[in-house]
């Protein structure tokens, strides 16, 4: 049984509806999280970072089990910090950056905020991502269906993603060391800083900490805590001595989250990705119904044409044929009338001979 382009069209509005209805409706009801209480967190503190990749180190030993490949670091490695910005990737959880400020270089580290409401979370179809009461963000690649859209909503580029592997990819980020964090550790990271630049503890002392930092030293810091409002909150706060932006974090993060913005965009577009090959089909379908419609036309209209090519043939062949009979006749007469002269001259011929000879 055919669709008609009008039923097709109204049902898909009425689909569009429902998933923009229901996303409004989950939007609506999205109030600001504050986050578990007592949860955990770290605290860098850029002004006593030296770049010496050691945490990037204890990194890779924490996470070998769970990493396919353990990137390569040498601690002390400075050129290799200074040589260009680096991203986080599917075998370095972490890394350090170098930022030029005036005359000095500030070292920074990288790696997933573990947001207090994760954005990542929020767009996953599968619920692969669960923010835990301890504070880090879990995830379950056994959950994930790769579609990657958490990858891309992480407003501070801190996931990424398998893939060099067609089987089993991941998504791969900082797991703020939840295993050891569960153990009564603390994660790898902070065990290995040996200036003290990354402090771990429960969130609300690490604000104290910064608090009491800003307030003894005032001179040494910009007087904020990156991450304490900044998209709802995060688990990873940052002190710096420099103006946010010169160390890759830019100023005038709303303080309120982005599932609580977006939640009726976010939930939709992952839907919209999900029917799009339906819609793409359905599309494909009626344009194909269209060109067969069309080409039903075109031979309709060949066929007239034909037929009345066919009738005007006709018409043109007994025209002729008319014509033919006419001039037939015409020149039978005209055969009759010279046979008739020519019968009278020789009958005078004959008549005048036969005088002579009497």
């Amino acid at each position: 049984m055919s669709v008609s382009r009008r039923k097709f069209l109204q049902g898909m509005a009425a689909g569009g509806a429902t998933v923009l209805t229901a996303g409004a409706a989950k939007a609506s009801s999205i109030k600001h999280f504050d986050g578990h209480p007592g949860r955990f967190g770290l605290l860098h503190d850029t002004t006593l970072c030296v770049g010496c990749r050691s945490c990037e180190k204890a990194c890779g030993e924490v996470n070998a089990d769970s990493l396919k490949q353990v990137a390569a670091v040498t601690v002390g490695d400075k050129p290799k910090v200074d040589d260009k910005k680096r991203r986080v990737t599917p075998d370095s959880l972490t890394v350090v950056n170098a930022y030029a400020v005036g005359d000095k270089v500030v070292y920074r580290k990288h790696q997933c905020m573990h947001c207090n409401e994760p954005c990542c979370a929020s767009v996953c179809l599968v619920h692969a991502f669960e923010k835990t009461p301890e504070g880090p963000v879990l995830y379950d690649p056994d959950m994930c269906m790769g579609c990657r859209y958490c990858v891309t909503a992480c407003p501070y580029y801190a996931l990424s993603y398998e893939y060099d592997d067609p089987v089993t990819p991941r998504v791969m980020r900082c797991t703020m060391c939840l295993p050891r964090i569960r153990e009564g550790k603390n994660p790898g990271c902070a065990d290995a800083c040996p200036t003290g630049a990354i402090t771990f503890g429960k969130r609300e002392d690490l604000i104290e900490v910064a608090r009491a930092r800003l307030k003894k030293s005032p001179d040494d810091y910009v007087d904020h805590i990156f991450g304490e409002h900044e998209f709802g909150g995060t688990s990873w706060l940052t002190l710096a001595g420099t103006s946010f932006p010169n160390v890759g974090l830019a100023d005038g993060y709303t303080h309120t989250s982005l599932p609580e913005i977006g939640t009726g965009f976010l939930s939709v577009v992952p839907l919209v990705i999900t029917i799009y090959p339906g819609l793409l089909a359905g599309f494909y379908a009626f344009s194909k119904r269209a060109e067969r419609i069309g080409e039903e036309k075109a031979k309709a209209a060949v066929v007239e044409t034909l037929m009345q090519a066919d009738e005007e043939t006709k018409a043109k062949l007994a025209a002729a044929a008319k014509r033919a009979t006419k001039d037939k006749e015409q020149a039978i007469a005209a055969a009759v009338k010279k046979a008739l002269v020519e019968a009278e001259k020789k009958a005078a011929q004959a008549a005048a001979k036969e005088g002579a000879s009497s």
